[in-house]
Order: C-alpha cells, then structure tokens, then sequence
C-alpha cells in the first residue's frame, strides 16, 4: 500500500493538469466518479468510489476506506480524513485542501462540502451514486 501511496503522491500533481469539470447531471456524475480514486492533499490514498461491497471502496462500511471507525476513511468523524473541524477533510467547509477525485478519465475534483472551491462533487452526493 505504500508503493501505491507513493505512486498516487508523485501523480496527482501531474494529474491536476487535466482537471475539467464533472458532469453537471446526476448520472453523468455517477458513471464518471465510478473507479475513482480518492487521495488526501498529504497523498494518502482514501480510497476508491466503487460498489459498496469492494474492499477498497470508501462507501463499503466494513472496509478500511468506509468505516466510521478507521483512521483512514473520510466517514470517521473524528479522524483526520473525516473530522469537520481538519483541513484534510471533505467535511471541513471551510478547507481549501479536501480530498483529490482522480476519475479514470483523469479528470480532478475535490471531494469537499466547501461550495467555494472550483470542481467539487459533494462526499454525499457521491455515495448516493452506490448505495
């Protein structure tokens, strides 16, 4: 996994280079937020936006990127992904460094309650899209 943290850290800013807005209609968003990676701004990866029964998915509830009780996943409320009060979190509405959508398109978004960022796709918005 920490290969695989180092990859995406040394990506995502190569990646940003791509970003264009998300699909403005629902299901336009959902098929393309389908596989996405999600990244911290510290490139930890969080996660990807899958089936809720994918080990990696952070809307799976009993995996590592889903729990409300993991440390890295953005539904622990009081971890550093997740609490509304951290920078690193898409909970934060203040925070101008959420979590990084990669889609495999490789476009870019943040995954943020903050509605003055530019490209953003609301967390529960995203996880309507799999449940």
């Amino acid at each position: 996994m920490k290969i695989f943290t180092a990859i995406l850290t040394a990506a995502v800013p190569i990646l940003t280079g791509f970003a264009s807005s998300l699909p403005a209609t629902a299901s336009s968003l959902c098929t393309e937020l389908d596989g996405a990676t999600v990244v911290a701004e510290d490139g930890t990866f969080l996660g990807k936006m899958e089936s809720t029964y994918s080990s990696d998915s952070i809307f799976n509830k009993y995996g590592e990127y889903g729990s409300k009780y993991s440390s890295s996943s953005i539904w622990n409320k009081y971890g550093q992904y997740g609490s509304k009060y951290s920078a690193d979190s898409p909970f934060n509405k203040y925070s101008s460094t959420p979590p990084t959508i990669i889609t495999k398109s490789r476009k870019t978004a943040k995954l943020t309650i903050n509605k003055n960022l530019p490209s953003t796709v609301n967390p529960y918005a995203a996880r309507s899209c799999f449940e």
